[in-house]
């Protein structure tokens, strides 16, 4: 199947370890989707690449041993190229993290490439990883304009009591602040919902990493991740927000580098923590239900940490009008959405929802990434 369009953009937003891809074309003042697919099992001995229609429909289904990310943009883009007569119009790339001098999606220039690296500490497991893919999509789609765009840009909307940590004012300068992410799937929704979206929402996205936002008036006004996307409530392998006493704690018994430090939180914590090992939430749940004490205690802690957030957010903003699950987790596991309404009906929250205030809807942030460059190409 050829794409005859001549005014495609084209998508990459990269994992830990995926990589997924879109091609977009404008219509009816929006992005219409002209195919989209994912290179999956990066870096663990196997992996397959698959592309889809706009129906859904497979259009490939290769395996591939895809030894790094490098490797898988450069079979994907193989493939792409074989299927699109002429060059996309412009390639758009998600970035976790811009450090504090880069909260607005952009034109990827030689000072912005200068920008992010100089604030690599911000998201050192990221923006390396993500600097190294879009100069090899430079080089393979040359001459057409690269765009960053940036999963905290959503939360620039914050007021300074949400974003200034209790820190020495030297700290906040330097940008040590809260900038929360998974901003372009947030977005995505606010897009979707458009006049429907009422005045107060929460949205919660829920996966290998996960987070809450409060939505006030269409905009971001706090969001549970921090720093980093490390923080907030406990995830797949990352600990979530910790007591900074535990951190000194681990410091001064064990004497770890920054290194081990890092790999400690962001790779041995989280549910994987409570269970031994153990990350994925349809394991745990079936693990629970055959009475796996560990297993239980992990999903419990989980829906109790969305809770908080969720009933912290209704205060903030007198109440919710709409609560809304996205995410692997959020959208597919009816237990856990049920878990975590336990206790809300004084909100009016209800699981299965009966009155239109729980929606579950999946996120779109290829599309989302697709209608910023669109309008940064003017």
């Amino acid at each position: 199947m050829a794409i005859p369009e001549a005014s495609a953009i084209l998508v990459f937003n990269s994992g830990s370890s995926s990589l997924k891809f879109g091609l977009f074309k404008p219509e009816a003042g929006d992005e219409q989707l002209l195919l989209d697919g994912s290179a999956e099992g990066i870096c663990r001995g196997s992996g397959a690449i698959q592309i889809r229609s706009a129906s859904g429909e497979k259009l490939l289904a290769q395996d591939h041993v895809l030894e790094s990310q490098q490797d898988a943009l450069a079979k994907v883009a193989s493939v792409l190229q074989r299927r699109m007569p002429a060059p996309p119009v412009a390639v758009g790339h998600r970035l976790v993290h811009g450090g504090p001098r880069l909260r607005k999606h952009q034109l990827l220039t030689p000072e912005v490439f200068a920008q992010l690296e100089a604030d690599i500490q911000f998201a050192p497991l990221h923006i390396p990883q993500a600097l190294k893919l879009v100069r090899q999509a430079q080089q393979i789609f040359p001459g057409i304009p690269h765009f960053a765009c940036f999963d905290s840009a959503f939360h620039q909307t914050m007021p300074e009591v949400a974003w200034h940590f209790p820190l020495p004012r030297r700290y906040v300068e330097e940008g040590v602040i809260r900038y929360g992410f998974h901003g372009l799937s947030y977005e995505s929704i606010v897009h979707r919902l458009g006049k429907s979206l009422p005045r107060r929402a929460v949205f919660a996205h829920l996966g290998n990493g996960c987070s809450i936002v409060a939505v006030q008036d269409g905009k971001s006004i706090d969001t549970s991740m921090g720093l980093t996307p490390t923080g907030g409530v406990p995830m797949s392998t990352r600990s979530g927000d910790l007591d900074p006493g535990v951190l000194l704690y681990i410091l001064r018994k064990e004497q770890l580098d920054v290194a081990a430090l890092e790999e400690l939180l962001n790779r041995q914590s989280g549910l994987a923590a409570f269970s031994g090992g153990e990350s994925d939430m349809q394991a745990l749940l079936g693990r629970a239900a055959s009475g796996n004490h560990a297993a239980e205690l992990a999903i419990s802690v989980f829906c109790i940490a969305v809770r908080k957030y969720i009933g912290a957010y209704a205060a903030l903003m007198g109440g919710i009008d709409l609560l809304v699950f996205t995410g692997g987790i959020g959208q597919h596991s009816v237990e856990i959405r049920a878990r975590i309404c336990e206790g809300l009906q004084f909100l009016g929250i209800e699981s299965p929802d009966t009155n239109g205030r729980v929606k579950v809807m999946p996120s779109d942030e290829e599309a989302q990434i697709a209608r910023h460059c669109r309008a940064l190409l003017g």
